[in-house]
């Protein structure tokens, strides 16, 4: 598609803030206005508009997308979502280990227990540890905290909790990798430590490590997304 639009530029509208094409407001795929809650999310948005050439490129719309996605769906499914999201609390990567006298374990303990433990302490829960695959439930308390957790974020905390969660597999990292601070580099190698484990047994192909850079932008993205739409 050819780019048709001049200039860009954002304004406060709706009790929030929109990006217009040639003074015109974006709206979303289901028709809705595109109004998102903080400035410096819409400038963040002008500027993917701001940034095509003569052809517009669609892949380069990463934040719209979580955006539309923010206002088209997790409006009208919030419920089911936060259903979804709380689940991981059940399956969470960092409460699944190995056997305690494989390095590992060894290696998990160092790096995901100062996370889970932090995470605790922060939530005042308490997560099972399970050496093995065998499933083992969460205690109750602690799910019924985590799907609070869930549910008090913003629809567009729980946008990019959704592919935060998705790419890690993990509730706690995703929840720490929304809030103010986090560290994504060493949020995402918790979230790939058996990955990478297996990669320095057995060596990692290009191609693997392409898709692996390619996820871990889509996380960065998605911590900027929730930081961006974020009112502090």
């Amino acid at each position: 598609m050819k780019r048709f639009y001049k200039d860009v530029t954002v304004q406060e509208e709706y009790g929030g803030w929109r990006v217009l094409l040639d003074g015109r407001g974006i709206k979303t795929p289901s028709g809705k206005p595109q109004v998102v809650p903080e400035r410096r999310l819409a400038e963040a948005l002008a500027q993917e508009w701001s940034q095509q050439d003569e052809q517009i490129d669609p892949a380069a719309f990463v934040l719209r997308d979580l955006a539309d996605y923010a206002i088209d769906v997790v409006r009208a499914e919030r419920d089911d979502l936060v259903i979804e999201l709380a689940a991981y609390c059940e399956t969470d990567t960092l409460c699944y280990r190995g056997e305690p006298d494989e390095p590992l374990y060894q290696r998990q303990d160092e790096i995901w227990e100062p996370l889970l433990a932090g995470a605790e302490q922060n939530w005042d829960v308490r997560f099972h540890r399970i050496s093995g695959i065998m499933h083992h439930p969460q205690p109750d308390p602690t799910k019924e905290r985590m799907a609070g957790l869930v549910a008090a974020q913003s629809d567009y905390g729980l946008a990019a909790l959704r592919m935060l969660t998705s790419l890690s597999a993990s509730l706690v990292i995703a929840l720490t990798a929304i809030a103010p601070g986090s560290d994504a580099d060493a949020l995402w190698t918790a979230a790939n430590l058996e990955e990478d484990w297996q990669a320095g047994l057995w060596g990692r192909d290009a191609e693997a490590e392409k898709v692996r850079q390619a996820r871990f932008s889509a996380f960065k993205l998605a911590i900027h997304f929730a930081a961006l739409a974020r009112s502090d």
